[in-house]
């Protein structure tokens, strides 16, 4: 790894986010889009402070996943990434860079997503806001980190999209959203403990409820654990062009 190299990666990705702004919007507009049709669909109802907080950690992670699959695809089928790899720049360069860009946006939605709802939607969180962004922050640089992992196996930018359904859907269903883990079955309970978003779900849960921040420690932990070993077989499994 050069930490110079990482760093010129991260600049020339966000140099390139900086000029494209419909994903711009797609980041940061999107997530509060949905969070204000559900506090409009739901006005003067608790609706959005029971399930707002656990969407503030299921949009990011959808969001930063095709963003960034679909982006890492992009330069391999451009010729980019093999032109950067007759370089001096590594794999380990690459994926770190895209890693720290992405996670620099990521860490900007979440300030941006999380601040709208409680600010502008009125959301009631009883956990300290900090707390709550830096939760969201983790979800969506998951969210990042398996979107590089996906890129390694897709061959178009279609491709990549469909990996969706495969990663992120059963994360939606066992990940505690659609039912408490506590009352699934004992083998989809197991399963949804190798679900990044189990953890993600669960800290909004306990920043919902209890409002304090030291219990969700064991959570971050566990994501960025999941995050450092995504980000690991990124690099591992990364190839230089699409054949």
């Amino acid at each position: 790894m050069n930490v110079h190299r990482t760093l010129a990666t991260s600049a020339r990705v966000l140099r390139q986010l900086r000029h494209d702004p419909r994903t711009l919007v797609l980041l940061m507009g999107l997530p509060c889009l949905l969070l204000w049709l559900i506090a409009w669909m739901f006005n003067n109802t608790r609706v959005l402070d029971q399930f707002g907080p656990l969407l503030l950690g299921v949009f990011p992670l959808i969001v930063m996943f095709l963003v960034t699959s679909v982006a890492t695809l992009r330069e391999r089928k451009s010729g980019t990434l093999e032109r950067l790899m007759a370089s001096p720049l590594g794999k380990v360069d690459f994926v770190l860079g895209y890693g720290l860009a992405f996670g620099l946006v990521a860490t900007i939605q979440a300030v941006v997503v999380t601040t709208f709802s409680v600010g502008a939607l009125g959301m009631d969180m009883p956990g300290p806001l900090w707390a709550i962004i830096m939760v969201a922050a983790l979800v969506a640089l998951v969210g990042t980190s398996l979107g590089l992992v996906a890129s390694a196996f897709a061959s178009t930018e279609f491709q990549a999209v469909q990996f969706m359904p495969a990663i992120i859907f059963p994360q939606l269903i066992l990940g505690g959203l659609v039912m408490p883990r506590e009352q699934m079955p004992a083998a989809l309970e197991a399963i949804s403990r190798v679900m990044p978003l189990t953890y993600g779900v669960q800290a909004m849960k306990d920043l919902s409820m209890s409002g304090d921040p030291g219990q969700i420690w064991s959570e971050v932990v566990v994501l960025v654990a999941f995050i450092v070993g995504a980000i690991a077989l990124g690099s591992l499994t990364l190839r230089r062009r699409t054949v």
